[in-house]
Formats: C-alpha cells, sequence, structure tokens
C-alpha cells in the first residue's frame, strides 16, 4: 500500500514537530511549510494526501489558501485538485473562524491546544472516508442514478441534469453520497456527523450545517428551495428522490 503523504502548515517549530511525530509513528510521510507562500510552492510539484492546514499564517493565511484549492482558477497552476482533504487549525476561542473555513472549503478542523492524538484519528478518518468504498467490489461500489442526478463512489463524481459535473469537497461528497443512499431517510445533525465525520466529534453541529449549505449551493437549480438534500425542520436532514 502505497505510504500516504501528509502536509502540515503552521507557523509555529514546534506544533509542526510534534504533528510530524505522530504522524510518523502512524506511518505517514510529512512534509512541513512554515507559512502560506512555502506551501503554495510545494503544492506546485507535489499532491499530498491531504493537508493540515493553521488559519492563521504569515503572509498568506489559511483561508486564501483554502480559497485557492477550492476555486478552479486557483489551482489550474498546482499539482492538487479541488477535492483534496483538508483539515484547520484553529484557535479554540475562535468560533467565527472555525464557521469561515468550513465555508470556504475545509473538510474539518481541530481546535488549539489539541491532543496530537486526536489530530491523528481525524486524519484518519478523513482520509479513510474519502478513499469511500473503493475495491470492496459490492453493490455499495455501484453509481446512484436518479432522473437528474448521478453519483458515482468509485470516481468520487457527480453529475446533474445538464451533464455539468460539480466538484465537491471530501466531505461534500462523504455528506451526499450517505444521504443518497438512504433516500426519504431522516438523519439529525448528530447522526450524520457520526455517520459521515466517523469520530468522536468535539466540535459543534453548525460543522453539518454548513456542509449542508455549501452542497446545495453546488448540486441544487435552486439553493434557496432545494430539490435533493432538504431540511426537516426541528429533526434535522433528508434526501429527496
Amino acid at each position: 500500500m502505497k505510504q500516504q503523504t501528509i502536509l502540515v502548515v503552521d507557523d509555529e517549530p514546534t506544533i509542526r514537530e510534534v504533528v510530524r511525530k505522530y504522524l510518523e509513528r502512524d506511518g505517514f510521510m510529512v512534509a512541513e511549510a512554515a507559512d502560506g507562500h512555502q506551501a503554495i510552492a510545494y503544492l506546485r510539484d507535489s499532491r499530498p494526501d491531504l493537508i493540515i492546514l493553521d488559519i492563521m499564517l504569515p503572509g498568506v493565511d489559511g483561508m486564501a489558501i483554502t480559497r485557492q484549492l477550492r476555486d478552479p482558477a486557483g489551482y489550474a497552476s498546482l499539482s492538487v485538485d479541488a477535492t483534496i482533504p483538508i483539515i484547520m487549525l484553529t484557535a479554540k476561542t475562535d468560533e467565527m473562524h472555525r464557521i469561515s473555513g468550513l465555508e470556504v472549503g475545509a473538510d474539518d478542523y481541530v481546535t488549539k491546544p489539541f491532543s496530537p492524538q486526536e489530530l491523528v484519528a481525524r486524519v484518519k478518518a478523513v482520509l479513510r472516508r474519502t478513499a469511500g468504498s473503493a475495491g470492496s467490489g459490492g453493490g455499495a461500489d455501484k453509481p446512484i442514478i436518479f432522473e437528474t442526478i448521478r453519483i458515482d463512489p468509485r470516481t468520487r463524481t457527480v453529475v446533474v441534469e445538464n451533464g455539468e459535473r460539480i466538484a465537491l469537497t471530501a466531505k461534500e461528497f462523504d455528506l451526499l453520497w450517505f444521504l443518497a443512499r438512504h433516500p426519504r431517510q431522516v438523519f439529525t445533525r448528530t447522526q450524520l456527523l457520526d455517520q459521515v465525520w466517523g469520530y468522536e466529534f468535539y466540535g459543534d453541529d453548525s460543522t453539518v450545517t454548513v456542509h449542508v449549505r455549501r452542497l446545495r449551493e453546488k448540486i441544487e437549480p435552486d439553493p434557496a428551495n432545494p430539490t435533493y438534500v432538504q431540511t426537516v425542520w426541528g429533526v434535522g436532514y433528508k434526501f429527496e428522490v
């Protein structure tokens, strides 16, 4: 099995060193960048499997880097594409930054100070979900096709009615795939955190709310009046066929 590479971007050398040691202990290769410019320079020539990205960076901050990676025009000159998983590091008290990070395209966040073991668990969970069910050979691998949308877990692609291929982040695809596999079944935000994020979540369920909003903006003909991912008021969300 190919050894996976994690890019750790943080301006604090101690944090980079600790995170690197714990990731290497679990079998990952680790690349480091001390600021946004170094991170972008690395990504021009290399494609890591996941990025751990501090929001508060000198020069180009984590928000700007995430926007660039999620924008086709932004990553055109890089070795990565819009689907690369991103885990943001945020200050414990900075809720606005956490929500903003999810809004611009981060898959997950970990608050400082954090447990290195927790961060490694998050990395493994995101990579496991990104890999999806590829290779299992079972029915779960088969694309789900409705009248106006096609969701393929093997290529992790979504095509809508007009033939447009929609670029989703890892967690956006995971959320859509899970809901589409259970049409009309209603899930609470807590259930979605458990099923899609796949670990004991230490944040709040606004993570789900933000991902649903981003998903709707990408796949819905009218995001304000969603056709697929619908809200069940007072309960949660469902995928409507």
